[in-house]
Parts: structure tokens; sequence; C-alpha cells
């Protein structure tokens, strides 16, 4: 392996030829004591590659006995080591020894000094004791080969192995990285921390750049409670720390080509980090604490908001974004990986987009979405090619909480194991432990494309907010926190005593800072103050468009025909299911116009044709690639052998992308993704489809917090889909509704689409619609179930090449205008139970218009389809939901609006199902005979 790392170095252009012996000295000097090169070089070895499947620092290549050799080195987590098989008694006591090492790997972060308060009350764990391993103090200076223990050299007394054990495992960083499966995941863990003993030696220039972060940290703090006294601000006292791990994490990540940085955090720090790390005017925030700032549509409270900016690395300009969010605490995690994940798509390359999401203790071992997130992280719809989690671990919670009520785990982050992540603890009193679990963190992710955790823990010295006083319900921590010199102060006098800086120079940092937050200017280090726009994502095409914007989304019939065929020819020797086969054969017959277009068909060509005319689609669920009711089926799989086959990604050559993804079984996680993902790809056509419309209130957060409010809120456009299956059918409370009522509740300002196609070419037309025009506003979608195969529900070729999405479709009958007296409004599946009990009943006085689009509603179109009967008596909107649900009350004002308008003494009357706490029957008779009874008031049956 020593021969492969050195053909490694040698293939490095700038320490190639007369250079590389030079470096090969280096290197071994590396090896033997990584404090003893320069800090340039010791960062540079930490980063080389792992070369042939080994990792590319090892300990130096020496006589080590056999035995102990593959324990040690096979196996890194052994077991109690059988004695009985060794001869002699120090040959019994090297299997200790042995047993020991892996002890404090494995729970040595339990003995660790971790709280900056010195609070906790923690028992040593018995195995680091060495009378557990029936060790005493008599073998201290016993020599013991050191096995796989990164010592330096092959053999060490017992003393020496344990303080090196002490050191790593022990100090102000505690490593859990036990739960991990993989050997050489785990022998890279130990060979970075054992090689400098947790505590590698940083220059001078690297101690004064960690002041200065503090010192930015702490003096924001300082300043805006000086200013704004009691105002909330959820300050970042106690944790300042923070500042520089995330200095550290966006220089570090720029040397590795890293181009973007993507961040989530909840209150805390929030501006602290907004100032200091993305470069946020002070002005700005002064403005906006004292009610100066402009602001567009509702606005958001100031630690809530977003920003995004460029700043220099040693690897070039990283673009930062923070991202927006609200309250509810970790709901931005996984709109930050989908976030990610898009910006790594456009890239075409994963390496170069980098997400980092801070959490607060008690929510991180609280929230579900963080386990859904987690479980999100290494599948192929979601992968983002790791994250680093940072906990600001204030140790009490949120608001008056113990641990105790917080959590039934030892630490908070103990969730992160589920996907095995290494969780590095570090005492944020130790801003030069923090440094190093930054660094060893962010290359763990870079190397093994992992999650990473970052357990800062720290205290928080001002309570959940400035306005709260914790000694009420803490009275203990808060007397410690009370005396506790901050992080800041400790640096500053650890440095000053070991003469990096003087006391004046101290002064000096603190009164600059001060001295340039008065002056309003910017304090972010390396801040770009003319970035590279060109690794913004622009958004000014769709921008300032009405929501009546026009859209041509025709397509020549021709054309369909041509996709259809493309899709529809089948690799040779691709076997496929009966069913599945006489769907493919069905589709084809429609293209030629031998079978009418029904709802699968349609919906495929849409995407096709947008995939023809360069717009990537992406379509995530629990069940999208065969569609829950078995409609859509854009994934074949191969009935012989383990393979699929996707039609829509093979159209042609040099397509756009076309992602399917049937999900993890989740909704909250799953949508927020997708929200992040559309909020970076304007372009794209987005959608998320419930595997029945009623799950999306698993979600409800997302809807509620980002979908509906977020261009008001924060002015960030979102073009995603929803499609929710939504459809009285018998089915029972859990399986009827999408919750239309919700969505329309929600509904102003232009703010979302809400939509009901009742026939293929509108759902052709509108998916289109939500692409082509230049409009970009969420498309919520009752979509059908039974309409999937209704023998009515078909279209025509001709209406999707020449139609046009309908907002509100009139009567298709022909009727005496004249004789109308009656019109009954409906949305969806409905409209059928209606149209089929008229023809039965030869009712030909009362017509039946659709209204498609709920909202915006389209005032104008129905006004127009009125006008049509002008003696028109009585307007009915007819719905299979209960009265206090579906579009009733919450678009009832609209139809009557219009109805004023075209007939004043007309009457507006509701016919459906009763108002019900329940959103439908659960037996099919009561189903069957409330549908029934709808449909007769519609139609005044009696």
């Amino acid at each position: 392996m020593q021969e492969s790392i050195m053909e490694l170095l040698r293939s490095s252009s700038h320490i190639s030829g007369g250079n590389s012996a030079y470096v090969e000295d280096l290197y071994e000097q590396y090896i033997l004591d990584p404090n003893s090169v320069a800090e340039d070089w010791r960062t540079y070895f930490e980063k080389l590659p792992r070369v042939e499947g080994v990792v590319s620092q090892d300990t130096p290549h020496s006589p080590i006995v056999e035995h102990f050799e593959l324990l040690g080195k096979s196996k890194l987590r052994p077991a109690a080591a059988p004695v009985e098989g060794v001869s002699t008694e120090y040959e019994r006591k090297q299997v200790r020894v042995v047993n020991l090492i892996a002890a404090y790997r494995n729970r040595g972060h339990q003995k660790a000094n971790l709280d900056p308060l010195g609070l906790w009350q923690r028992q040593p764990p018995v195995d680091l004791d060495t009378h557990f391993h029936q060790l005493s103090a008599a073998d201290l200076d016993t020599t013991f080969q050191t096995s796989n223990l990164y010592t330096g050299k092959s053999e060490a007394t017992l003393k020496e192995i344990i303080e090196t054990l002490e050191a790593t495992y022990c100090g102000n960083v505690g490593v859990e990285f036990a739960h991990i499966d993989s050997a050489e995941e785990q022998q890279w863990l130990q060979n970075r921390m054992e090689s400098v003993r947790s505590n590698p030696q940083y220059g001078d220039e690297v101690k004064r750049h960690v002041l200065e972060r503090l010192s930015a940290a702490e003096g924001l703090e300082k300043y805006l409670g000086s200013r704004y006294p009691g105002t909330k601000r959820f300050g970042l006292e106690g944790a300042e720390s923070l500042i520089p791990m995330l200095d550290e994490l966006i220089q570090r990540s720029g040397s590795y080509g890293v181009q973007e940085v993507v961040i989530g955090m909840a209150h805390r720090g929030r501006l602290n980090v907004l100032i200091n790390t993305l470069g946020k005017s002070p002005k700005e925030l002064f403005d906006e604490f004292d009610g100066k700032a402009k602001y567009v549509g509702s606005a958001d409270v100031k630690y809530h908001q977003g920003l995004s900016s460029n700043v220099m690395t040693s690897g070039g300009e990283v673009h930062l974004a923070m991202a927006f969010n609200p309250s509810h605490l970790e709901i931005v995690s996984p709109v930050v990986e989908g976030s990610v994940r898009a910006r790594q798509d456009r890239r075409g390359d994963a390496n170069q987009v980098l997400p980092v999401v801070a959490h607060g203790d008690a929510a991180f071992a609280g929230q579900g979405v963080v386990m859904e997130t987690f479980q999100m992280s290494q599948t192929r719809g979601y992968k983002t090619g790791g994250t680093v989690h940072i906990v600001i671990n204030n140790q009490v919670g949120f608001t008056t909480s113990n641990v105790e009520d917080s959590r039934s785990t030892e630490y908070c982050t103990d969730v992160a194991k589920v996907i095995q992540a290494p969780i590095f603890h570090v005492n944020g009193d130790d801003p030069e432990a923090v440094l190093f679990a930054t660094q060893v963190a962010l290359d763990f992710r870079q190397e093994f494309k992992k999650d990473v955790v970052l357990d800062l823990v720290c205290y928080r010295r001002r309570g959940h907010n400035e306005a709260d006083e914790p000694s009420g319900t803490q009275p203990m921590m808060y007397e410690k926190i009370r005396n506790q010199t901050t992080t800041r102060d400790l640096y500053a006098e650890t440095l000053v005593n070991e003469g990096v800086i003087s006391a004046e120079q101290d002064k000096q940092l603190t009164d600059g800072y001060r001295d340039a937050l008065d002056n309003g200017r910017h304090v972010a280090k390396s801040l770009v103050l003319e970035p590279n726009t060109g690794m913004f994502v622009d958004w000014n095409p769709y921008v300032g468009h009405d929501w009546t914007a026009f859209a041509d989304t025709r397509v020549d019939a021709s054309t369909i025909k041509d996709l259809a065929a493309r899709l529809h020819t089948i690799p040779e020797g691709f076997p496929l299911q009966r069913q599945v086969s006489k769907i493919v054969e069905d589709r084809k017959k429609m293209a030629a116009g031998a079978l009418p277009i029904n709802w699968g068909f349609a919906e495929t060509m849409a995407y096709a044709t947008l995939l023809e005319e360069g717009h990537p689609v992406r379509l995530t669920g629990q069940d999208v690639g065969r569609g829950t009711f078995s409609h859509r089926h854009a994934v074949l799989h191969n009935q012989k052998e383990t393979a699929s086959y996707v039609p829509l990604q093979n159209l042609s050559e040099n397509q756009p992308t076309f992602t399917i993804h049937d999900s993890l079984l989740s909704e909250e996680a799953v949508l927020a993704f997708e929200y992040g993902y559309s909020t970076t790809t304007p372009n794209a056509l987005i959608i998320w489809e419930a595997q029945f419309g009623d799950f999306a209130n698993g979600a409800q957060v997302v809807i509620d917090q980002f979908i509906t409010s977020g261009e008001h809120k924060w002015q960030r456009l979102c073009g995603l889909t929803l499609l929710l299956p939504h459809g009285y059918e018998g089915q029972g409370p859990e399986h009827s509704s999408a919750r239309l009522e919700r969505f329309l509740q929600m509904s102003a300002e232009h703010n979302i689409q809400v939509c009901v196609p009742s026939t293929p070419a509108q759902v052709y037309h509108m998916l289109r619609r939500q692409i082509i025009r230049p409009l970009r506003k969420p498309l919520i979608v009752m979509s059908p179930k039974s309409l999937l195969r209704h023998k009515q529900a078909v279209s025509t070729m001709d209406e999707l090449a020449e139609g046009s999405f309908k907002t509100v479709i009139g009567e298709v009958d022909e009727v005496d205008n004249n004789a109308v007296k009656r019109v009954v409004l409906c949305s969806g599946k409905v409209y059928y139970d209606l149209y089929n009990k008229r023809q039965e009943e030869g009712i030909s006085d009362i017509a039946v218009v659709r209204i498609e689009q709920l909202y915006p509603f389209p005032s104008d179109d129905l006004q127009q389809e009125l006008e049509k009967y002008p003696n028109l008596e009585e307007l009915v909107w007819c719905q299979d939901e209960p009265q206090n649900q579906g579009a009733w009350y919450s678009s009832q004002h609209h139809m009557r609006r219009v109805l004023q308008a075209v007939k004043p003494v007309a009457e507006l009357n509701y016919a459906g199902r009763e108002a019900s706490a329940s959103p439908a029957a659960g037996y099919m008779a009561l189903h069957l005979a409330q549908q029934e009874q709808l449909i007769k008031d519609a139609l005044a049956l009696g």
C-alpha cells in the first residue's frame, strides 16, 4: 500500500519530478507523526483519496506478531478475545491490551470532556478501567505491541498506550463510530484521530483567524443586545463556535472543488450566520429591527429569512445559499436536500454541491422528519452525497425542557446511527477541538459520500429568546452560566498566554468589529462583492407574469404519433407481464386512432412532448412507476430477470432527463424535498404524486408553510405539481378525499392553482401548460381514480393536438338554451354521474357545466357559459364531498358573484352530502345511498 500512495504522490503534477523525493520524505514524517509536518502539508495528506480499497493514511509498516495483526487489523471491533488458546501470561495480557484499545475506540466518547458547563454527571464506562481487563498498575511499564493503534511505533508501554487512548478518545472530542459496519470507514476514522491524538497543532495564523471569527460571533450578539435590549433575536451566545465551524466547512469544501453550499437552520444563531457567514448587510438587519425595512408581500420575521452570496476560498468562488424556513424546526432539512439535488443534477456533478443543516438538540431527537430525511439520504431518488449535520446542542432542549423529557436516548444525535453516520461530539468551548472535528467530518463526507453529524455541545446564555427568563425553570444551569466566561474570552486568554496575540491586538479585534457594525460595513470574511452571477439560478424569465398568461399547448398530431411509436417500441427480448403488454398494445391503437385515448396515454404524451421540447421532467411518489391504480406503467419490468426499462428515458439520444422514482413511504420529507428541488429548477416539470390524496395530510406542514405561502413570505417562486387522487367511490374515509377544501381555504392572491380535470385531454394540456406558460405557481391537481378507466372519460387525438386546457367546460349535449332554467355546476367524477342520470331520466331543461379550475376561480369563463341561458332561475353547485368539505364553502362567493352579474334574481343552491366530521362513509351501501340522493337533489328529482 505504501508504494501505491507514493505513486499517487508522484502523479500529482505540482510535486512530481525533482520534488518527489522531498515529498516522499515529508509523507514518511507525516505517517510517523502528522504534527511534525507543516499544516498545509498535513491538510494535503489528510485529503488524499483511498488507493485500491484501503485508506491512504495507514500505520507505518512494522513487524507485528501475526496473531495480533489479525486481531487488530481485520477485526476492528473484536469481542473479548479468547485467552485460553494463548500460551503465556504475557500473551494473555497482550490480548487484554487489544481489548482495552477496542473499548476506548467504542466507548471513549462516554468519558470525554464534552460539557462546557461541567454539569454532566456520567460514570466512566467500566471497560475503560484497566482492572476490567485484568491489567494492573504493575503492567503500566510493560511494553506491548500496539496492534493497529496509531502511535507511530510498533511497541509501547501500557502507560503510553493508555495516554494515547485517553488523549484521542476522551478529550474535548468524543467520536461515535462503533455502530458503523464498514471496517474501512472505522479504520479511516481511527487513523485520523489517533495520528494526532485528536489534537492537531495549528499554526498561529489559523488560531488568529479562529479568534477573529469568534470575536465576530460574540460581537454581533453584544451589539444587538445593547442596541435592541429585550428584542427577540434567538442569539448565538453560548454557541459562538458555530461561526468558525461554518467558516471551516465552507473554506475546506471549496478546496475540494465544491461550487455551492446550501445551508438550512432554525432560529438560534440564524441572524449571526446571515451577517458573519453569508455577508448580509448589517444596515439591512438594523433596518429590520427598526421597522424601516422594505418588504414585498406579507414578508416574514427576520430570523426566518434566507440569503445567497458568494465567498472566495482557496479552491475558487463558492456560492452560499441559506434556505428560508418557518418555525417548524426540522422541516427545512429535506427542503435543503431537494435544493441540493437539483443543483447537483443541473451541474451533472454531485461533488460540487454540499448540504449543511444546523439543528437544535431537542428537535433533532424529537422531530420525525429527521428520521425520514436520514432514510432518504442513500436512496437513488434523493441522495446528495452526504450531508453535514450540525447540532447546536444547548443541553436544555427548547424552553423549559429537561433532557429526561426530551428524549429516550443517551445523546440527542442517536437517531443518526440508523444510517451509520459517524457522530462527532465536541466541546464548544474548545475552538480548536471544534476545528479538528469539523475538518475530519467534512473529509469523511468527501471520502465516503455519507452523512456526518457534528454535535456542538454548548449552552444557551439568554434562554429560549431574549425576553425569556430561564432561571425560573433551570436555576442550577443558569447559576453556572452567569459565571461562565465566554468561549471567545477563554480562547483569547489562551492565545495571549501562548504569545500568539497580545492583549492590545485582542482589544483591536473587538473594537474593529464594533466599528464595522457602527458604519454598516459587511463583516463576513472572504465575501465576494461582485459575485459570479453564472452560479445563480436565473428566475427572471418567470417573474411578473399574470396567471392568465397564454400558453400554446398544442402539438401536431404527427409529432404525438411519432413519439408514441418510440415510446411503445419495447426492446427485443424484454418480456412484459401480460396485463402490461396489453396496455402497451392498446396505447399503440390509441395513437393510430383505433381506440379512444385514455388517461394513461394522455398523461404519458404530456411528458413525452415536454421532453421533446427540451424540458426535464421529474416524477416521484410512493408508487409512481406503475401508478397506484396501475394506469401509468412508466417503468416496465422484465419478467425473466431483474431489469427495468423506462420508455420516456429513451425517446432520443440527447433528450432532457426524465427522472422517475418510487419514493420511500414518506409524505412530509419527500414533498419537502420536491419543493426544494422545484424552487431551484424553474425549467422542469416537477411532480409529486400521493398514493392516495389524503396521504398529503402527512405533509401538511410543507403545504401550509412552503407551497401555499412561500412566494408571499419569501418571494420564492415554485412550479411544483401535486397529483392527489381524489374521488368518492365507496372506499371509506381514508381513501376518498384529498381534502380539496384545505387547498381552497389557503388560496389567495393567486398563490396556487387548484384543478380538477375530468378528461384525458384536460390533463394533457394542464400538465403542458404548467411548464410552457412562463408563470411558476404550484399546481394542485385533484386527480381521478375511477376516471382512469371510465369508458366516457376519453379524448380524441384532435383534442390533444388542437385543444387547450379549459378552465370551464360547458354543456356538451344539444340542449335548448332558452328552456334551461337550472344549471348544475360541478367538478370531477360527479359530472359523469349527473350526465348519466340526466340521460336516463330524459331531462332536457337542465344544463351541466364543469369547473375544471377552482382556483384562481374562472369567473369570466363561467360568466360566458351562464350567459347562454337567458331564462336561468337557479344555479346549483353539486359535489360528492360533505357540505363542510369540498369546494362549496370556499368557492360559493365566487359563484354568487358571477351569478349576480348574469342573473341577479337567480338563486344559488347546494346539492351534496350533509356536513360530516368524517370525509366519507365507510360502508358501500351508505355511500351509494348518499350518492343517489345528491344526484337526485342536483337534478330536482325529489
